[in-house]
């Protein structure tokens, strides 16, 4: 009988120490390790994950714990281990739902090619997946605009956070939300020409990052559509070849030639659609253009433009852009 009971003794100091040093001991991951526990997981299928990415000693512990202190839903999730932690702390940032958060910064300008692109490098999934939901997913806009055939335009420039549980559609959607707070503010919904904006104010914010530019911009190309002349835009000649795969980084004759309806310098009137996500600014530009008789701007090679009403004074502008980009040389 004695020996039972030291036997048992021994086999409660054995586990006491034991579960001490699965519990309580910390694990130093070594260097930052991110570990992604899916949705629909059940809490010993996070457990042995963690134990197989070295964070835990023991999924069998860390399952006591988890039990033992109460009620309490593991939060799906990525999440970042950089510093030594025990199983109660572990237990208690996945129960907190301390997710690693990825930052996709989304400039001004940027088109769903260069957002995909963005998201990809961010590790939050592959490029061809978001430019498919962005090209399909246009039910989320389509209360706003019914005309839209994408989501170009109404993916509005800003930094976000993003976890690898979110899906391609949830950034998507995320970024056409904040789209709608910009444009509430600014009194854009319920306007019947929302498409007509949105495509104005694209071609203006890839023309122009002056804030002071773009209502006259703006002036510009309103202008020319009222005379019935060509827009003549290249941001929208790139688009074109962007959307056939064929743009080489710069525009060629072949590419003033191209037939695609986003080429203004072939078809008349604004392209079908946005041809990038402009800022508020932008918006604000292609709502309240300036008064202006302006019909042609070119770069002074400075960061800014030079207006002129008429196509011997444009031609002057041109001149002296040459000159000054000459003179670097």
């Amino acid at each position: 009988m004695r020996t039972l009971v030291s036997l048992i003794l021994i086999v409660v100091v054995v586990a006491g120490l034991w579960f001490a040093w699965a519990a309580f001991l910390p694990v130093d991951p070594g260097q930052a390790k991110f570990v992604l526990l899916r949705p629909g997981w059940s809490a010993g299928h996070i457990a042995a994950t963690l134990e197989q990415e070295g964070i835990i000693r023991s999924p069998t512990a860390f399952l006591l714990v988890h039990y033992a202190m109460g009620k309490g839903n593991l939060k799906a999730g990525e999440y970042r281990f950089d510093v030594p932690a025990s199983t109660l702390e572990v237990r208690d940032r996945v129960l907190r739902g301390d997710v690693y958060a990825r930052n996709v910064v989304v400039p001004e300008g940027y088109n769903i090619y260069d957002i995909a692109t963005v998201v990809e490098q961010a590790g939050l999934g592959p490029a061809a997946d978001f430019i498919a939901v962005a090209n399909h997913a246009v039910a989320l806009i389509h209360d706003l605009d019914p005309q839209a055939t994408s989501l170009e335009g109404y993916l509005f420039p800003d930094t976000y956070q993003f976890t690898r549980i979110d899906s391609a559609h949830d950034i998507a959607a995320a970024m056409v939300h904040r789209f709608r707070q910009a444009a509430k503010q600014i009194g854009l919904p319920g306007r019947p020409d929302i498409h007509r904006i949105v495509t104005m104010a694209s071609m203006v914010e890839k023309e122009t990052a002056v804030p002071d530019e773009r209502p006259l911009v703006a002036s510009v190309y309103y202008n020319r559509l009222d005379r019935n002349m060509l827009l003549g835009a290249d941001p929208t000649v790139i688009y074109a070849a962007l959307l056939a795969g064929r743009y080489r980084g710069t525009i060629y004759q072949s590419d003033l030639q191209f037939d695609s309806p986003y080429n203004t310098y072939k078809f008349p009137g604004l392209p079908p659609g946005p041809i990038a996500n402009p800022s508020a600014g932008s918006l604000q530009a292609a709502m309240h253009p300036i008064e202006s008789d302006f019909l042609f701007f070119v770069s002074d090679n400075n960061g800014h433009h030079r207006f002129s009403r008429s196509a011997a004074e444009h031609e002057k502008n041109v001149a002296a852009y040459r000159k000054a980009v000459a003179s670097q040389h």
